[in-house]
């Protein structure tokens, strides 16, 4: 028996959650279908309903729901996974997932090379031997640099998994997922992430940078999933998390925190039509990316692209990122943001951004001001109404601009979201979400 957190109320079961559900939204039936999108009760067959976010847009989002018998794959280890998306191309498959498949069951120490060693490595590059002015890139093989990047190399090629298109991936049960993978959605279409808890990769090799920032930094690799110029995907019933690998219990080197994540999700490089609905994105730092660069030469392909929609996704527990985003139109309606005392910011307004955040509810701790909710990386108007900020109507712009007047914010991002399913009253929108989004619900 799980025990669910609905908006303050402990609910055991998962028929306590359904009760609140229904005297808010009516019927069972009715909450189901506003995001459910086929009559089939095989997961895998089971397609994206219309209007439900950007990702019906067009010829809409059926991942592998006309896969042949050939083309159905039950997976329980890392290998048969990665086997099921290599067969049959780009041919419509269904891939269902059971039990939690781990990429990194052996440990980093598989992935280090001949010679590697960590106390050697920070020896060398300690910044009172080392300094911080030169950084690693001109390190030889042999070097404690050159034998991380080895390692890092071999965690790369193991722990990545490319999705092809016409591809649906569903979890069976309420246990199903994977911890260490990094999914890579890259240039394709029409692609169904389904019913899957994800614990984060961490990074074996994080890399020393002596030149980021004043006293040096950490930085890691592996988004949980990236969509990288792809079109037509569908993130649904997800849970995203660090589990037992939280920045909380991770070390320090060198005074900075080592840095073993990287992103939950990342969508990025022209990837278009993407809905994200009823997951729980928590215990993360950067936590969503949309558009990674505000270089130029990244824009060109940005520009008219990063069209994404988050409806009744839970944000809990997060410091940044949800969504940090440039140049796209994003919709962002119906989600609860629960914060906790690390709070940095919810959504990050950055270059040429449009984003459409309503009818959201906000759950801030005692002295975290709605003020930090939004956070300007460059200047971009977007619309911003009928949230709620502990139960009570906040008009996010104007108390931003109230307490942050050094980083005005302009009001109307200059399109109206069309492709919306049911909305849900935003008074309402913590019980309804807490109570019915994350994995382990549909299977």
């Amino acid at each position: 028996m799980r025990t669910q957190i609905c908006h303050g109320r402990v609910i055991a079961a998962l028929v306590g959650c359904t009760a609140l559900v229904l005297s808010v939204t009516g019927t069972a039936s009715a909450q189901a279908d506003a995001h459910s999108r086929s009559s089939s009760r095989d997961l895998g067959r089971q397609v994206l309903g219309a209007n439900d976010g950007w990702a019906a847009h067009g010829t809409g989002t059926t991942g592998g729901s006309a896969a042949d018998a050939a083309h159905v794959y039950t997976v329980t280890t890392w290998a048969e996974f990665k086997a099921a998306l290599a067969a049959g191309g780009s041919a419509p498959k269904i891939i269902k997932v059971k039990g939690v498949i781990d990429a990194v069951a052996e440990g980093c120490d598989a992935f280090a090379a001949p010679g590697y060693d960590f106390d050697a490595y920070l020896a060398k590059y300690a910044p009172e031997t080392w300094g911080l002015d030169t950084d690693l890139s001109a390190e030889p093989a042999d070097s404690p640099e050159g034998l991380r990047r080895t390692s890092a190399a071999a965690q790369d090629t193991a722990i990545k998994a490319n999705i092809p298109a016409n591809t649906t991936i569903v979890g069976i049960g309420r246990n199903a997922g994977f911890k260490g993978v990094s999914l890579q959605i890259k240039a394709v279409d029409n692609v169904i992430i389904r019913n899957l808890a994800f614990e984060s990769p961490i990074d074996c090799f994080p890399q020393w940078d002596p030149t980021d920032g004043a006293n040096g930094n950490w930085n890691s690799e592996y988004d949980t999933a990236v969509v990288y110029g792809s079109t037509h995907v569908w993130l649904d019933h997800n849970t995203f998390t660090d589990g037992s690998h939280p920045d909380s219990a991770a070390p320090t080197y060198f005074g900075m925190l080592y840095q073993q994540h990287d992103g939950e999700l990342d969508i990025v490089r022209g990837a278009d039509y993407v809905t994200a609905s009823w997951n729980v994105f928590t215990d993360h730092d950067k936590t969503i990316l949309i558009g990674n660069s505000d270089s130029e030469s990244t824009a060109v392909g940005d520009r008219g692209h990063l069209k994404v929609t988050f409806h009744h996704n839970q944000f809990s527990n997060l410091v940044e990122r949800a969504p940090r985003v440039r140049f796209g139109q994003v919709d962002s309606y119906n989600n609860h943001f629960v914060a906790d005392d690390a709070f940095a910011y919810s959504f990050g307004i950055g270059k040429e951004s449009q984003l459409v955040a309503q009818h959201n509810a906000f759950t801030l701790p005692a002295g975290v001001s709605a003020a930090k909710v939004l956070k300007r990386w460059n200047v971009a108007p977007l619309t911003a109404d009928d949230n709620y900020v502990n139960g009570r109507l906040t008009d996010l712009i104007a108390v931003h601009n109230a307490e942050i007047p050094a980083e005005v914010l302009e009001s109307g991002a200059g399109w109206t979201p069309t492709l919306r399913t049911k909305v849900d009253p935003a008074k309402a929108v913590p019980r309804i979400v807490d109570c019915g989004a994350g994995a382990g619900r549909l299977g």
